[in-house]
């Protein structure tokens, strides 16, 4: 039984998401019940249910967890723990004893699992990334190294939140590693003799030829497994450096040549989504001798302007900058140039790591599926902490063990076959209508009235509020499923021929 994101999503609203949280402590059945409500926050509820124990102990509990709740709201702890026992009755499999299937490689360097974080504050001292793979992350992109001296503003980051308060789309303004490069090296050096079996990608950025290839020299010298060239940065003070670079492919080619002639070790060239296409920068790193393509950095914005002030955000002293946006709203974006770069023939063989809104699990899925070998992650971290690679390991790798797969390298652009860059393919010639459960629907009229102002005036209540079909009038658009509150609307999965005096 799959219940989705959304509905556990909507029944913790007043989760906080607590770090050391009080109802952990407060439980007497020993289930942690903040880690479960973290996977039911992050779409795994499978593994959560198949974790609990063969016995619902929260069934006759009087939910001292709920009393030490934090929340201001409270969630029905119990109640919502009692629903996923009813999950775990359905559940054809226990939770997998071993990792095995996650493991991977990049460009032939084993990692435990495909998970990194990117090149950003996340990574950017040797305590974070220690603390990151204490808790499970394979590796590392760490913050981008430069000669550059680097003064960041204050404030620097902004965001727009849901209504449930998690953040949909961030802006940051932030640079490149306030360390001195000799700092950086020591990091490094630390970080792999600590952490042998972990991965450092090095980001880099030079400002001429010479010095892409002395950085680059030096991040192999000092431990780096890996080179990840910064041609996508928004936010660099000067011009010429960054998404100024990834814009140009001649200069992808040149700078990437530079790096990769210096060093023995992979070379991945990251590359901006400030472009109409990404192939041409990304063929031109091939040309350069890149081994693999990193993908998204953030999408250059203009956020939250203030109608009294007329400032935008982030604001510094009464005025703010074009900056990167991430979070999970621009996830579509990633995913459609990170299909375009597997399904580039020029580009075979290469290594894609993917990134740009990934959050749970099922994010990361969607990205392999189109192609990604490996996934780097910043915005969600940076809400939630290093401690979601939790629920990305056991939530990918209960997807895996539940459809027999034996690794998760077996799932890359499975995908790729079902779609197309433009839609001139797509057949035109049948409809899909709605269906609708009379048993949940509320009488809202949600339904009627998008379709009668968005859509094509299908659907109407009855005397009772009850949502009637019009088959003549509906054209299978979907818009009704789309916004209906309580999930009452479904497809119905039968397509019906539209007759010839229709269309």
């Amino acid at each position: 039984m799959k219940i989705q994101q959304a509905v556990w999503r909507k029944d913790m609203l007043g989760c906080v998401l607590c770090n050391n949280a009080p109802c952990d402590r407060a439980c007497p059945c020993g289930i942690n019940p903040a880690k479960i409500l973290r996977s039911l926050w992050f779409d795994n509820e499978d593994f959560a249910a198949a974790a609990l124990p063969n016995s619902n102990p929260c069934e006759n509990c009087d939910a001292p967890c709920e009393k030490n709740c934090l929340s201001p709201h409270h969630v029905g702890i119990r109640e919502l723990l009692n629903r996923l026992y009813k999950v775990r009755l359905k559940l054809d499999i226990g939770v997998p004893s071993d990792e095995n299937a996650l493991k991977t490689d990049m460009c032939g360097t084993v990692m435990e699992n495909p998970f990194l974080l990117s090149s950003s504050v996340v990574a950017s001292t040797y305590d974070m990334c220690a603390r990151a793979f204490e808790a499970g992350w394979a590796g590392a992109a760490f913050k981008t190294v430069s000669t550059i001296d680097i003064h960041e503003v204050s404030p620097r980051f902004s965001a727009i939140k849901g209504a449930d308060g998690s953040i949909i789309g961030f802006k940051n303004v932030e640079q490149l590693s306030d360390h001195s490069v000799t700092e950086n090296m020591s990091i490094f050096r630390e970080l792999k003799k600590d952490y042998p079996n972990k991965f450092i990608l090095a980001s880099i950025m030079g400002q001429n030829e010479k010095e892409w290839g002395e950085l680059a020299h030096l991040c192999q010298e000092n431990g780096a497994d890996a080179v990840e060239l910064n041609f996508s940065c928004p936010n660099m003070q000067e011009g010429g450096l960054g998404s100024d670079i990834g814009q140009v492919p001649e200069l992808v080619e040149r700078f990437t040549a530079a790096a990769k002639t210096s060093v023995k070790i992979p070379v991945l060239s990251k590359l901006t989504p400030n472009v109409a296409t990404m192939s041409p920068a990304a063929e031109a790193a091939r040309r350069g001798g890149a081994d693999g393509i990193a993908a998204i950095n953030t999408i250059k914005s203009i956020m939250q302007v203030n109608p009294y002030t007329y400032v935008t955000s982030p604001a510094v002293r009464g005025r703010s900058a074009v900056g990167g946006y991430s979070g999970n709203a621009v996830k579509p974006i990633a995913l459609r140039f990170i299909a375009e770069i597997a399904q580039n023939p020029l580009l075979k063989g290469m290594h894609i790591s993917g990134m740009g809104g990934i959050e749970t699990h099922k994010d990361a899925l969607e990205f392999f599926l189109l192609g990604a070998d490996t996934v780097q992650v910043t915005t969600a971290v940076m809400q939630y902490g290093y401690r979601i690679i939790d629920d990305l390991k056991s939530g990918l790798n209960y997807y895996l063990r539940e459809r027999g797969i034996k690794s998760v390298k077996q799932i890359v652009g499975q995908s790729l076959a079902f779609v197309d860059s433009t839609t001139d393919k797509l057949e035109r010639d049948t409809v899909v209508f709605p269906k609708f459960n009379r048993e949940t629907c509320i009488g809202c009229g949600r339904c009627e009235i998008s379709c009668a102002d968005g859509g094509h005036q299908a659907i109407t209540l009855n005397e009772n509020r009850q949502p009637l079909l019009n088959g003549k009038k509906c054209v299978g658009c979907h818009l009704c499923v789309l916004v209906c509150p309580t999930h009452s609307i479904k497809s119905s999965g039968k397509r019906v021929t539209i007759p010839p005096q229709v269309k």
